[in-house]
């Protein structure tokens, strides 16, 4: 009997089940796959970070805008300004003191006092304004407590 070399590697790779053939995936995709995910997450981790800094730009902002507008109410009306933050809260001005989204505490506040000579009340100078207690610098450059 003589065998044919075609019919012999026929033989072969028809005792291998047809679905066996390539079980997952080679480790050079792997690798490539992996190279891919790291290339994506090194430009988006970067973008969702300072993302976040501007968030929190944005609500210090809009909190100091507040927490002044309040201390020159509460001083026009009053006839002399705030003792403590807590005096706005207390009379009705804030519901309550707002968080230093830096710090991430409403008791972080840097107070700035009136000068005596330019106070409505120079026996009792008060909050003149506030500023962020954070000793980290913005997007921009300027340090948070400046602003």
């Amino acid at each position: 009997m003589v065998i044919n070399p075609r019919n012999a590697s026929r033989r072969r790779d028809d005792a291998r089940p047809k679905h066996c053939s390539r079980l997952g995936f080679t480790f050079v995709e792997l690798m490539i796959v992996m190279a891919i995910i790291a290339v994506l997450l090194s430009v988006a981790i970067p973008i969702y970070s300072r993302s976040i800094i501007r968030a929190k730009e944005s609500v210090l902002k809009n909190n100091l805008f507040t927490m002044r507008t309040v201390i020159d109410e509460y001083t026009y009306d009053k006839q002399k300004a705030p003792q403590t933050l807590q005096d706005l809260v207390s009379d009705g001005y804030l519901r309550e003191v707002p968080i230093d989204p830096m710090t991430g505490s409403s008791d972080s506040w840097k107070i700035i006092q009136e000068d005596s000579s330019n106070t409505v009340n120079q026996q009792q100078p008060g909050i003149y304004d506030v500023r962020s207690g954070s000793d980290k610098t913005s997007l921009e450059g300027t340090p948070y407590s400046d602003w």
